[in-house]
């Protein structure tokens, strides 16, 4: 009898805590929802933008999505379709004639008929009818006129080579500073920290200086060597996961008579992937939207200037042309993209991985 009293309560309580946990979760949900469809918000207008035609991108009252006005043909001529205040209400009319105060409309239901004369600015009355037209012909002409297989070339191979250079030389600082004992070690590690609040254009100047006196100016050499010396912030991750791989098993390679090259190869490195992969897509992703760098010492060579120049100089001849502007803004987002999208897991585990401190 008592657990007979006692059970519509039991359920009652549970159905309270089950409906409270749906609604946290479907909160939750809705919460992560909007911030994503907020966030994916410019990348749409981006790809929208991209399919449509110059005209509709500079014409008011347009749907946001690529699409083509009506026309009518009329003597083997094609009008424009108006939305028009007449007595008989809105009508849809072609524009014949067009005029400052007073226009010309030709009926499309019935274009035998007399013109009709509609007094008021053109300009100011709606399009009628845009139906869905996108224009994948945008990203041809955009690929044609600014030679993106060169510019991809230049970009992956600017990429590629920086990126040998940051792994062979972060992870040797970082294998440094998580495992050997260096007198001083503190106090280097800070310093080198502190080079990441040393603003880049401090050293423009000096550094442009030293590479016209030693003849790199115009070449892959200024951009790629510098990245054979290490940088602050990615040997800061991969220190950090270096430290969360346990000692002992440092030590029982030692045992087995490991050095410490050996140990780098085949006890740190083999575990340390997530790591080296989050490293990786960051400095590929910023080799790829490096301007500053090519720009300088890249000018008067533009057969080895990358995408992210390229497409500077293309935006700035087409300014008038945005629908061409963000087709050749979408092609060159394409390749970091889908690289992120490859290393989706792995890239995510690293980044969680390194910013625990053991």
């Amino acid at each position: 009898m008592a657990l007979q009293t006692l059970n519509p309560s039991a359920r009652s309580l549970r159905r309270s805590r089950v409906l409270k946990d749906f609604l946290k979760s479907t909160a939750v949900t809705f919460l992560a929802a909007a911030i994503l469809i907020a966030f994916l918000l410019p990348f749409a207008y981006m790809l929208f933008s991209s399919l449509k035609t110059k005209e509709q991108m500079s014409e008011l009252g347009t749907p946001l999505w690529p699409a083509d006005a009506s026309t009518f043909t009329y003597k083997d001529a094609e009008y424009d379709v108006y939305r028009v205040p007449t007595e008989q209400g809105l009508r849809d009319l072609a524009l014949f004639k067009k005029g400052l105060t007073a226009s010309t409309f030709i009926d499309p239901a019935n274009p035998e008929a007399e013109p009709i004369r509609w007094t008021g600015s053109w300009r100011a009355l709606p399009r009628s009818n845009w139906k869905l037209a996108p224009h994948w012909e945008n990203f041809m002409t955009a690929w044609k006129q600014i030679n993106f297989p060169r510019m991809f070339g230049n970009t992956l191979f600017y990429a590629v080579m920086t990126l040998i250079g940051m792994l062979f030389s972060c992870t040797l600082v970082a294998y440094g500073f998580a495992r050997f004992r260096i007198p001083g070690k503190d106090i280097l590690f800070t310093i080198l920290l502190a080079t990441v609040f040393l603003p880049a254009t401090v050293t423009v100047i000096p550094t442009y200086t030293f590479f016209t006196k030693i003849g790199w100016v115009g070449t892959w050499l200024p951009l790629i060597v510098p990245t054979f010396f290490a940088n602050a912030f990615d040997v800061f991750l991969l220190r950090q996961f270096f430290l969360t791989i346990p000692r002992e098993m440092d030590e029982a390679a030692m045992l087995d008579g490991a050095g410490p090259l050996k140990i780098l190869t085949s006890i740190i490195l083999p575990q340390a992937m997530p790591a080296l992969i989050a490293v990786s897509v960051f400095h590929i992703v910023w080799a790829w939207n490096d301007f500053f760098g090519p720009f300088i010492y890249l000018t008067n060579r533009p057969e080895l200037q990358p995408i992210s120049v390229g497409l500077q100089k293309f935006n700035s001849i087409h300014n008038t042309n945005p629908n061409l502007t963000q087709a050749t803004s979408l092609l060159a987002l394409l390749a970091p993209l889908l690289l992120y999208f490859v290393a989706q897991r792995v890239f995510v585990r690293g980044i969680v991985i390194t910013g625990v401190e053991k």
